[in-house]
């Protein structure tokens, strides 16, 4: 986050619609909020948001090539000091607990007022939670809960699509080349996936996450 209260709050928008970032442009059009880029694509927010380091993203959950969700989870690890807040027509539960899970800082949707939405960015600078008090009592009542489900499962949720590929065909008895071959991607980018699923999902070995794999898909849904 920009330090001095004096300096305007850079903002990055990130949405696939021009003309739906153009609205937000122009209601966020204040002499405290600086809009310091616009992206259309999952890729190119990947990119931009890194170089730009701004203090807010708005950030919509459909995107070309990659889901909001997806973005989050790459980008909230990179770039600590930044406040990722989804902005989307999507009010779906999952996509919710999802978002926040993951480590974006905020969910708005689209109905919002244009002044209301003014309201919400500004007051990130002073910890607001930019969120409606119904969504974040429902994320409250979630997590009071236990996550709505057992560890195993909130860890597995939490791979990328990707990365539930990669250990599928893990669990099945492949080798790092036969997944890259399957997969047509490198055996680098391979033992990059697999170090991170050992990573989200807390275990040592290639074993232990086959076998976390099994348990949970033995539960379902």
């Amino acid at each position: 986050m920009t330090d001095s209260a004096t300096e305007p709050l850079r903002v990055l928008l990130v949405d696939d619609h021009a003309l739906v970032r153009s609205a937000i442009r122009q209601a966020l059009t204040a002499p405290d909020i600086e809009i310091v880029g616009e992206c259309a694509t999952a890729d190119e927010v990947l990119d931009r948001a890194v170089a730009l380091r701004p203090d807010v993203i708005l950030l919509d959950i459909d995107l070309p090539g990659m889901s909001g969700v997806d973005v989050v989870r790459e980008l909230a690890p990179r770039l600590p000091r930044t406040k990722i807040v989804m902005l989307t027509v999507s009010t779906d539960r999952r996509h919710l607990l999802d978002a926040i899970r993951h480590g974006a800082s905020g969910y708005l949707t689209k109905d919002l007022a244009t002044d209301a939405l003014l309201r919400a960015i500004r007051g990130i600078r002073h910890g607001d939670l930019p969120m409606p008090r119904a969504l974040a009592a429902e994320v409250m009542e979630h997590f009071a809960h236990g996550g709505g489900g057992q560890d195993g499962d909130v860890a597995l949720s939490s791979l990328s699509s990707r990365e539930h590929e990669v250990l599928r065909l893990l669990e099945a008895g492949m080798t790092d080349r036969e997944i890259a071959d399957a997969l047509i991607i490198s055996t680098r980018t391979v033992e990059s996936h697999v170090s991170a699923v050992l990573r989200k999902l807390g275990v040592r070995n290639r074993a232990e996450a086959a076998r976390r794999y099994r348990g949970g898909s033995e539960r379902g849904p």
